[in-house]
């Protein structure tokens, strides 16, 4: 009896001492479970965004992609004759006005703005300025400007006049008719790109005195009117030199002091060296382009400046640039009045032509 009682004792112990480590067990479970979504929890709480990242976030940043070319003579001078001419290719072509831009239309349809010096007139006027030679070609030639996706002309140059102030008017005519903006002397333009305001002036440079006074009476204009990107533009240097003159870089840097971002130059018909100034580019010369002014020019060489302006919050804060080498012409013993890319070892030499006047390496 005794063996027995026992043993049920210990029975009993056994299935209640059981019964309390699986308690213990279950107890020591949900602490572990309330210790991980605890820690979650924080680490949840640690991972909200801060208010400076959610400002950051905000900022707004945009691109402006801004293509420069140099002189388009589009057209002819009378007594050049009509062989070889820019008339005769463009009948050639079965009057294909995209003909002559054919050759570089992906790099300047591929930008937000592509500025050209048009050194022509767009007139039926007779009556000729007393010069060496005078420009001119039909009204509708506006359309190898809009096919070749060049949304801005500057007129201040030594050839808008040929046909006096008839066919300047004609021409300023023409190209509104066309839908493409123009810019020179007291014209100023301002274009909105993607919200931007980039202010666009033509001026001579023949005089240093007036060309700065004359720059500052248009970056004065810009400002009043809260333009975000100012683009000076110079008719200016001496033909045929490489090297841009003391009265340009005097110019150019005058400009920039005084508020410009970009300056352009144009009239020696060669290219001509690349400043960098004060964070600011001056290209002094960008030669000859599409180029109806000689039938087969010594020098062929010219190029596409592209320049990539940044803005945060509609304020510029970084640029970057693309010297783009071209032939003005794809035929090396004549002009066929159509700019191509240049590769290679003549792309090569391109650069280091321009390089040599320059002030920075590339």
């Amino acid at each position: 009896m005794k063996k027995k009682f026992l043993c049920m004792v210990l029975a009993v112990t056994t299935v209640f001492g059981g019964c309390s480590i699986k308690s213990e067990q279950n107890d020591s479970l949900e602490l572990e479970q309330e210790i991980v979504i605890e820690e979650q929890t924080e680490l949840e709480e640690k991972e909200v965004i801060s208010p400076v990242a959610i400002e950051e976030d905000k900022t707004e940043i945009k691109e402006i992609v801004i293509s420069a070319v140099g002189d388009c003579t589009l057209g002819t001078d009378d007594n050049f004759g009509y062989e070889r001419s820019f008339t005769n290719v463009l009948d050639d072509n079965d009057r294909d006005f995209s003909y002559f831009f054919s050759g570089v239309i992906d790099i300047l349809s591929n930008d937000d703005l592509t500025i050209a010096n048009l050194e022509t007139t767009f007139t039926d006027a007779t009556v000729k300025n007393e010069k060496k030679f005078n420009f001119k070609g039909d009204k509708d030639y506006t359309n190898i400007l809009t096919t070749g996706s060049v949304e801005a002309v500057n007129l201040a140059n030594n050839h808008t006049y040929d046909y006096l102030e008839e066919g300047y008017d004609d021409t300023k005519e023409a190209l509104e008719e066309a839908g493409v903006p123009y810019f020179g002397y007291k014209d100023y333009q301002i274009m909105d790109i993607n919200g931007i305001k980039i202010g666009l002036a033509g001026l001579s440079g023949w005089n240093e005195e007036s060309a700065k006074d004359n720059t500052l009476t248009a970056l004065e204009y810009f400002k009043e009117e809260s333009v975000d990107l100012i683009i000076m533009t110079y008719h200016w240097g001496i033909e045929s030199e490489y090297e841009q003159s003391s009265t340009q870089e005097s110019i150019a840097r005058y400009a920039i002091d005084n508020g410009a971002d970009l300056v352009i130059g144009h009239h020696p018909h060669v290219l001509q060296g690349i400043e960098e100034y004060n964070g600011k580019y001056i290209v002094y010369s960008l030669g000859n382009f599409v180029f109806g002014g000689n039938k087969n020019p010594k020098d062929k060489d010219t190029m596409i400046f592209r320049e990539t302006f940044h803005f945060e919050d509609d304020v510029l804060t970084d640029t970057s640039i693309e010297i783009i080498p071209c032939s003005l012409s794809g035929e090396v013993n004549r002009n066929d009045y159509r700019p191509v890319v240049l590769d290679g070892e003549d792309r090569d030499n391109v650069l280091k032509k321009i390089m040599k006047y320059s002030n920075f390496n590339y």
